[in-house]
């Protein structure tokens, strides 16, 4: 599984080959899945109008965050454009406000809040509730190492993970999903588990009925999107009446087989 990852991390960063690159690969996933369980802190960011923005803001719900450099001409933009669809996949499956989405510029010399504005435009991601976000040096290396996101200086630019971190409502970095091309079901599975509380136990109705919707809301690959699959309810309820059925006909054949004496008796 380990050598897979850092065969991934090579092919998605776009690392030459040498055992520099390769050492860089497994140091990144590495740190990667170190990062999963851990909370972030509560970090100060500025997005493209200029205004303050708190990590803070965001709990409550599920959580996507992506960092990228602007001056990036390969893997960052086909990332953006790739998780795109994506998104709004999920916001027609999950609800409009069921999850956000942030990019954090990482190249804290070059992506300032207009560079980051103009990247977004160019790549056609102009969303409800996906925010591109500047930090300073101090807010971004916290963010970084909150997310398990390496970032490594070369000529001309960065290497680093195709990565995307998916927090949970309670601000835990819950997966690490990996790739510069995204189909639907490996953004918004892991996404449907959050938002339908897939993990809790079974204490409320809303709870069950988030589970019912968990289980319902299927994927179809012909049409790329997913709908909600009635054909469970139907299996279960075609189950209940044949059960009920064969109850009913077991009791009529004991009722006939002892004559009713039970009843005589009483």
């Amino acid at each position: 599984m380990r050598r897979a990852l850092v065969a991934l991390a090579l092919a998605l960063s776009l690392m030459p080959l040498n055992a520099s690159a390769t050492s860089n690969a497994e140091n990144a996933v590495a740190l990667s899945q170190a990062a999963l369980g851990q909370q972030l802190p509560d970090l100060v960011l500025t997005d493209t109008n200029g205004r303050t923005v708190r990590l803070s803001d965001y709990r409550g719900k599920p959580l996507l965050i992506s960092m990228i450099y602007t001056g990036c001409v390969d893997v960052c933009p086909t990332l953006l454009e790739s998780l795109h669809p994506a998104v709004e996949a999920g916001r027609r499956t999950l609800g409009e406000d069921s999850f956000a989405v942030i990019t954090v510029g990482f190249d804290i010399r070059n992506d300032t809040p207009e560079r980051l504005r103009l990247f977004a435009r160019a790549r056609g991601v102009d969303l409800p509730n996906w925010s591109f976000l500047a930090a300073d040096e101090s807010n971004l290396d916290a963010l970084a190492k909150a997310v398990g996101f390496g970032i490594y200086s070369r000529a001309g630019g960065f290497d680093h993970l195709a990565q995307v971190s998916l927090i949970d409502a309670e601000g835990r970095v819950s997966q690490q999903i990996y790739g510069a091309i995204f189909e639907p079901p490996i953004i918004i599975d892991p996404l449907k588990a959050l938002v339908f509380r897939r993990s809790e136990p079974l204490r409320s109705l809303d709870v069950l009925v988030d589970r019912i919707r968990y289980f319902c809301t299927v994927y179809d690959p012909k049409s790329g999107r997913y709908y909600f699959n009635y054909s469970l309810f139907v299996s279960i309820g075609i189950g209940l009446i044949s059960f009920s059925l064969i109850v009913f006909a077991l009791m009529k054949e004991w009722w006939r087989a002892t004559g009713g004496r039970i009843g005589r008796l009483r």
